[in-house]
């Protein structure tokens, strides 16, 4: 068994200690949080410890699982780390791309894994899109949310673009070559609405575009490559692929949709393809694979880079956004 502590038991703290609690190699040991009303209540519902102190849990497991607010996740990370626990750290991984770094450089002198909550990898129409996804060359991607106060703290970019971010970096297999940013503050002090055009060494661009208020909410990437085109729904797990194939002759059937190129090229047959998309829960999932990483001794899924070059990139894009507010020119690091 794998004795394990939540830090932070808020809104998604709580949904972690429900799905710890669905993985049978945890051991659910405790939590720690600074509201006391929210202690007990947790005390009683989960019938599990709440401890007086970050360093007083990190003692007491063997993993820690960080789901407090971004502000806090470089220093209790830290703890952990020293401590040579394994830690599990909600996104964004923390608040700057050098905080990132030294994570980065603690958990390797501590030999310690270190896995990040980027938690749409794990979404089910995402699985079941990635053994058609093949070197896209345009991703498109649309992540829009009704107003919600709980998460105006940070910009949307680290609030919800850096969900498409991370799920972009995954895909597409370059180093960023440019970026281009533009976003609005509406009713916060940060940017509520913001769209970025990423654009990669290897041709690649992709075109991000996320609000908190909008009056619906949407989660949808489409993602074009030779001769396919996959869209995800993340939201109501639907993935759908349009495929492409050459053929020489027209085929018997009536109702195929063909493509004829004309000039002497070969004709194409369109198809379409709706993958079974398992019914899973995603955070059930990515906890578990940070469970087998530290159990065989391999690199997590979300490794802590995977966190870092998210968190850059977003840094980049709030750079961009930053700049065309002022209209001052910033340089791609």
């Amino acid at each position: 068994m794998i004795n394990i502590g939540v830090l932070g038991v808020g809104h998604l703290g709580k949904i972690h200690l429900n799905c710890i609690r669905k993985i049978d190699e945890f051991n659910l040991v405790g939590f720690y949080d600074t509201d006391p009303e929210r202690v007990k209540l947790i005390e009683q519902e989960f019938g599990i410890k709440g401890y007086n102190s970050v360093s007083e849990l990190v003692d007491a497991v063997d993993v820690v699982d960080i789901v407090t607010p971004t502000v806090s996740h470089y220093s209790c990370a830290c703890e952990a780390i020293r401590k040579k626990k394994h830690v599990f750290i909600e996104k964004p991984i923390v608040t700057t791309p050098e905080e990132a770094m030294d994570l980065i450089n603690l958990a390797t002198e501590a030999n310690v894994k270190v896995q990040v909550g980027h938690v749409e990898r794990f979404n089910p129409a995402f699985l079941a899109a990635q053994p058609s996804i093949n070197d896209p060359m345009f991703v498109e991607t649309h992540r829009l949310a009704l107003f919600n106060p709980r998460g105006t703290d940070v910009p949307v970019v680290l609030d919800l673009m850096i969900h498409d971010i991370d799920i972009v970096l995954s895909v597409i297999k370059s180093d960023v070559k440019n970026v281009h940013a533009s976003g609005v503050n509406v009713v916060s002090d940060t940017p509520d609405i913001a769209n970025a055009r990423i654009e990669f060494e290897n041709g690649a661009v992709a075109n991000l575009t996320a609000s908190r208020l909008s009056l619906k909410n949407m989660r949808k990437t489409r993602i074009f490559q030779r001769d396919a085109y996959i869209t995800v729904d993340f939201l109501e797990k639907v993935t759908e692929i349009v495929r492409m194939e050459e053929i020489d002759n027209m085929p018997e059937d009536p109702m195929a949709m063909v493509i004829d190129l004309g000039n002497g090229k070969k004709m194409k047959r369109i198809s379409f393809e709706k993958p079974v998309v398992e019914n899973i829960n995603a955070i059930v999932e990515e906890l578990k694979s940070f469970k087998n990483s530290i159990v065989h001794n391999t690199v997590p899924p979300v490794s802590i880079h995977d966190g870092y070059h998210a968190l850059k990139v977003a840094h980049m894009v709030m750079e961009k956004i930053n700049a065309s507010l002022s209209n001052v020119e910033v340089p791609l690091q």
